[in-house]
């Protein structure tokens, strides 16, 4: 599908109409954009969370972290929860790059024009990124909780059939959603730092340039803008979601009073300090950074080997909307 430009000359906007098999292409894409990074992720996300939950990682860095789950587990502990990642990841990322392409259509065409939109971008890109995710999670929530267990408890089961089975038998959905709560506020700044930020990150770019500059961008050239905004909506999704990241580990693992799940958290957040929910976040930025720019660079080329069509694409300086 070619792009082509909108331009305000009646109330309403005409939006491309996605086929299901655009939005096919569009949940494949993230699905496997998703799997390829977080699996590729998961010795330095096993480090990050044995720091975040066992008191005696807590003040190791990402490599002395590392060398002691060898020393102590040997080298296979550093795949610890790969199968529970590449699954949970899969059908979230598919959930989350096509609902956003879903949301962001359905929001343009709600606010009337291209003007509108333009006007009301940031608003469009928060709202788009917070609802595809909100579904995205109720996938993600179980799977998310079997891999916490594996990586937090040294022999809790084999795999993600056998955590996943154990998990469910003596807790029942009760356990296997009792991290929906704080994955919600985990995964929501995330998903609101990974494309609010990389979208304006993109409109800052392109805003340096002419029109004509933009419509000849060299492979290289696209490819710095496309990994510059991956990189700094990485550093951004790690920082807004890192204290409730901290919380889901926790949770996961069974810390906390009993009550309510606003009340857990509360709780586990006083006892941390903020010293104590941000425990960690380097490994975590540097992961972040390389999993969201890795994810975007992926997600567009293989959408173009499916011949998915673009997505809606807003920018100020024309005050147009590229279809």
């Amino acid at each position: 599908m070619a792009k082509r430009t909108v331009h305000t000359q009646s109330g309403a906007v005409q939006l491309p109409q996605f086929s299901p098999r655009d939005y096919s292409s569009f949940f494949f894409a993230g699905a496997l954009c998703c799997t390829i990074t977080h699996g590729a992720m998961t010795p330095i996300d096993v480090v990050k969370t044995r720091i975040q939950v066992n008191p005696a990682y807590a003040k190791q860095s990402m490599l002395s972290g590392a060398r002691l789950v060898v020393a102590n587990e040997g080298p296979k502990a550093l795949l610890t929860g790969f199968g529970p990642t590449a699954v949970g990841y899969f059908v979230q990322g598919g959930a989350k790059f096509s609902g956003y392409e879903f949301c962001k259509k359905k929001a343009v065409e709600l606010v009337g024009s291209p003007e509108a939109a333009v006007k009301y971008r940031t608003a469009v890109y928060l709202g788009s990124a917070s609802v595809a995710e909100f579904f995205a999670d109720i996938l993600l929530t179980p799977l998310e909780a079997t891999r916490i267990r594996l990586v937090s408890e040294r022999g809790y089961a084999s795999g993600l059939v056998t955590g996943f089975s154990r998990l469910a038998r003596e807790g029942g959905i009760r356990e296997l959603y009792a991290g929906f709560v704080p994955i919600l506020f985990k995964q929501i700044p995330y998903a609101i730092g990974q494309f609010t930020v990389n979208e304006l990150c993109h409109e800052f770019a392109f805003r340096s340039m002419s029109y004509e500059a933009r419509c000849n961008l060299t492979p290289a050239k696209k490819f710095s803008i496309q990994l510059g905004s991956g990189v700094i909506a990485g550093f951004a999704a790690a920082i807004l979601s890192h204290p409730a990241d901290t919380l889901l580990s926790q949770i996961n693992k069974g810390h906390g009073p009993t009550g309510s799940m606003l009340h857990r958290l509360h709780v586990l957040a006083r006892q941390a300090g903020p010293r104590g929910l941000f425990a960690g976040l380097g490994p975590r930025m540097v992961m972040t950074a390389g999993l969201v720019s890795g994810q975007f660079l992926l997600y567009g080329v293989i959408k173009e080997a499916l011949g998915a069509p673009p997505g809606v694409e807003i920018h100020k300086e024309e005050s147009t909307v590229v279809l």
